[in-house]
């Protein structure tokens, strides 16, 4: 169990907030985030846009990451697009922390489609 007050912080991202994800979980070096595709978060081409599904991951990275107290940000990320997604769909991104180092860490991050529990992202 990680201390409430490092969970109630990561809560307060004012840019997960902004685009409407949701912090379902955190556990040391784990996180399960989640949003629902709008209309305002579609490239124009239909599909949702790459920044809003990179972001996700980015955001379960994070609480991920920060999990343990000590500030942590990204040294690099990198993201493979699978599948698109559209209007209505139910975005879930997952970050498991792979290997915790002195001052790096590794960090699997993976983004799904909860209802059909399609890969749509992998980092």
């Amino acid at each position: 169990m990680i201390d409430p007050d490092i969970v109630a912080h990561i809560r307060k991202d004012a840019y997960a907030n902004w685009i409407g994800a949701t912090v379902e979980a955190i556990d040391r070096g784990y996180s399960r985030v989640s949003l629902v595709v709008t209309e305002s978060m579609l490239n124009f081409h239909g599909m949702t846009h790459g920044g809003i599904v990179f972001s996700l991951g980015d955001i379960a990275f994070a609480a991920a990451s920060n999990s343990h107290g000590q500030t942590a940000v990204a040294l690099n990320v990198n993201m493979s697009f699978l599948r698109a997604t559209g209007v209505g769909d139910h975005l879930i991104a997952e970050a498991q922390e792979v290997n915790l180092g002195g001052v790096t860490a590794l960090y699997d991050i993976v983004v799904t489609e909860k209802n059909s529990h399609q890969l749509v992202a992998k980092r």
